[in-house]
């Protein structure tokens, strides 16, 4: 690795918002991107038109080669990588396993930035997942890529701490602008041929699988605390959400409250008529914005102007 990281050719494979600011960091510092691998452009919105990923629009802006194949297991893409000669690949939220016949391409191999302090929260929604389990802290971590799932060796990771306020949301964005650093002081270090690998502990390994829409659903016998922090790292996506006489309605916002409900968990609270409190396995949830089944995302206040919500009411 005593070859200058400047003259490196890098492959850059990523999606999403999250993998923006590496590949910006990577512009901005001059390093040899040599191509972009994003996924395919998506319908988006009501009208359902294709929109390209974030990745392609950043890609484009720097005037990146570009290509999104459908699919990364067939001998038309591996020879497209072999074309440009990689030296390495740096893979941030791209969404696809990729095989080991494309990681052997690389010469110096393929580094990953991963959204948690590995090895804890391996897999598709270490973010979600943090704010969900009211984590303190989590993290970024920079590591080599192998044929496992998060599992290769650590490079660098740094911490953060994890805001009361925060949703999933919030936190990418901060994390994703920690992942971008960490990226450039790696190749940094790849210049002075400088990389101390550290293997991972296998046995503190957690997971974070990926969310699906039916994920959101609130189960209202755990604590209120609980469901705050499950309907911050809910969004977002894919929004949590519960089901007033078969209505579904989803909270954005709510705040824990240390009161003594006797109803069953669920259970809408007699309050002040600006307010909703709903009785949880332990303590009460006082719901501060809320959207209905075909309305916007509104304050509570205004809400239940327009849609009452009577006590007694128990929400499922």
């Amino acid at each position: 690795m005593n070859k200058s990281s400047k003259k490196l050719k890098i492959i850059f494979m990523g999606t999403p918002d999250f993998a923006v600011p590496a590949l910006t960091a990577l512009s901005t510092n001059n390093y040899n991107v040599v191509l972009v691998v994003t996924q395919p452009d998506r319908p988006k919105g009501r009208g359902r038109r294709l929109a390209p990923p974030p990745v392609k629009e950043t890609a484009l802006k720097s005037g990146y080669d570009i290509i999104q194949p459908v699919s990364i297991k067939t001998r038309e893409f591996a020879d497209t990588i072999r074309k440009y000669n990689p030296d390495l690949f740096i893979v941030v939220a791209y969404g696809k396993i990729i095989p080991r016949e494309i990681l052997e391409i690389p010469k110096t191999g393929a580094l990953n930035i991963h959204a948690s302090l590995l090895p804890k929260y391996r897999g598709a929604a270490p973010i979600q997942w943090a704010v969900i389990n009211n984590e303190e802290e989590t993290g970024v971590t920079v590591m080599m890529i192998d044929e496992g799932l998060d599992t290769g060796d650590i490079l660098f990771s740094s911490k953060m701490k994890i805001e009361p306020w925060d949703t999933s949301a919030t936190l990418r964005d901060r994390l994703a602008s920690l992942g971008a650093d960490l990226i450039i002081k790696t190749l940094e270090n790849i210049e002075t041929s400088i990389l101390n690998r550290v293997p991972q502990d296998n046995a503190k390994a957690t997971y974070a699988p990926l969310l699906k829409k039916s994920d959101g659903h609130i189960d209202w016998k755990k604590s209120a605390e609980m469901i705050e922090a499950f309907i911050r790292g809910m969004t977002p996506w894919p929004g949590a959400f519960t089901f007033h006489e078969s209505k579904r309605i989803k909270i954005y916002r709510a705040e824990p409250i240390q009161s003594d409900a006797e109803e069953v968990p669920g259970t809408v609270l007699k309050s002040f008529p600006d307010e909703l409190r709903i009785a949880t396995g332990d303590g009460v949830l006082l719901i501060q914005e809320i959207q209905g089944t075909s309305g916007k995302r509104l304050l509570i206040k205004d809400f239940i102007r327009g849609y009452k919500i009577k006590p007694g009411a128990i929400l499922s």
